[in-house]
């Protein structure tokens, strides 16, 4: 144990000195926070202003606009000819054409612009339009005007889900969906990531004939666990070090723009309650706005659990599949050779972000369950699962066979890196690495 603590301390010493892993450290949650408060931070910001000449031949909705924060109105007294060849003199960024009826109301609408106007804006005439359209034909079909404002309510549906003890969790699918995805990926790059360190490691001491002073000291079995449970010291120290620091910026960020944040629900209430006809601006839930609502879903987040299962998933599937790269870096003379070595490895981590999209889809389908359970898959395809709510005994399942999955890899490992840590000179075959395994 004395020699393996050695290699350990070796291995990780000699990793978290280097420049690179001080660079990705500081820069990783810099990222990580920018794509958290970027969205946030961008709605903040005030858009430019939009003046919107109206035009409207029906006589129907020119004064169903009300201004906001970014639009505003103004009613052109001339025909649309002549708006559209005094453009420049107006003083204003689109005009508004609403032709005149073929029947009853009219069927399209024109937007005249010299720039793209923008979603923003085109979604809030149009929401404008078809409510005060909807009102009208329902005024023409003889419905009262009380009855009228009872129908502009909305109806939100929220996802609740009853747990086995009886307790209830409110569930976000989009949140989990995100949350899935990226939890998925980042254990994909993460055991491609170090576990390719190993790999490269094992081939630089072959390739340097250092491994030949190294075994006359220590058995490759103790080498090779070293090597491996070293990486995996950097790989966590990193994980952990990313963590904290993004949670660190961005709660500072969220306490540096609560004056923003609290305007932005303001202005974001009146827009919405301008734009969906409520009669009462207060009524309207803060959660319509996306920013506001990706500051709710990060603040609901169970992070003891998903930060929980990420590092068992990321520490076990490392291992699992860095014992695998240490037998293959083990078994050629450069880097160049493991490729075909490589494939079958690397196939059930691709097939488990191929069929990623499809796990968040149903996670509790049969599909989601066997990819889950499998140790060469589950390490991806349970992280996607773990937040949309997995039953426990499951989750036990899982991890218990990665961890056997872990200790059977190890051991197959084992009996190649002890026979091709020595081996230079030829290009192994498939055939000859089952005769180092059986020897």
């Amino acid at each position: 144990m004395d020699k393996i603590r050695l290699i350990i301390a070796r291995e990780y010493l000699t990793r978290v000195k280097k420049k690179s892993f001080l660079i990705m450290t500081i820069l990783g949650p810099i990222l990580m926070a920018a794509l958290m408060i970027a969205p946030i931070y961008i709605s903040t910001i005030s858009s430019e202003e939009k003046t919107v000449g109206i035009v409207d031949e029906s006589g129907f909705f020119t004064a169903g606009f009300e201004d906001t924060k970014a639009v505003k109105f103004k009613t052109l007294n001339l025909e649309i000819d002549d708006a559209k060849k005094n453009y420049n003199q107006l003083g204003v960024d689109l005009i508004l054409y609403i032709p005149q009826p073929s029947y009853t109301f009219p069927h399209h609408i024109i937007l005249f612009s010299t720039k793209q106007p923008g979603m923003n804006v085109e979604s809030y005439i149009r929401n404008s339009i078809n409510n005060d359209l909807r009102q009208l034909r329902l005024k023409k079909e003889g419905i009262a005007p009380d009855i009228i404002e009872k129908i502009k309510s909305s109806i939100e549906v929220n996802t609740v889900k009853l747990k086995e003890d009886g307790t209830e969790e409110e569930q976000m699918a989009a949140r989990d969906l995100i949350l899935g995805l990226v939890a998925g990926i980042a254990i994909y790059f993460f055991i491609f990531m170090y576990g390719a360190m190993v790999m490269r490691g094992v081939i630089e001491e072959k390739t340097n004939r250092i491994i030949e002073v190294l075994v006359s000291s220590v058995k490759p079995f103790q080498l090779m666990m070293g090597k491996i449970v070293g990486v995996a010291l950097v790989g966590l120290t990193q994980f952990l070090l990313w963590v904290v620091l993004t949670l660190t910026l961005v709660m500072g960020a969220q306490f540096a723009f609560k004056d923003q944040l609290a305007e932005l629900q303001t202005d974001n209430i009146q827009n919405v309650s301008q734009t969906m006809g409520a009669n009462n601006p207060t009524e309207m839930t803060f959660e319509n706005s996306a920013a506001i609502e990706a500051l709710d879903a990060i603040s609901t987040i169970n992070f003891p659990v998903i930060i929980g299962g990420f590092l068992f998933y990321f520490l076990f599937g490392y291992l699992l599949y860095s014992a695998l790269f240490a037998a293959v870096g083990s078994a050629v003379d450069n880097e160049t050779d493991t490729q075909q070595f490589m494939l079958p490895l690397t196939v059930p981590l691709i097939l488990s972000i191929m069929l990623a999209q499809n796990i968040a889809s149903d996670p509790d389908g049969p599909l989601s369950f066997w990819l889950s359970t499998i140790p060469f898959t589950s390490p991806i395809a349970m992280m996607i699962r773990i937040p949309f709510g997995v039953p426990v005994w499951q989750l036990a399942l899982s991890m218990f066979l990665v961890i056997l999955g872990f200790i059977a890899a190890t051991w197959f490992a084992a009996k190649i890196y002890r026979t091709g840590i020595l081996m230079y000179g030829k290009k192994p075959t498939y055939k000859e690495i089952w005769k180092w395994f059986r020897h």
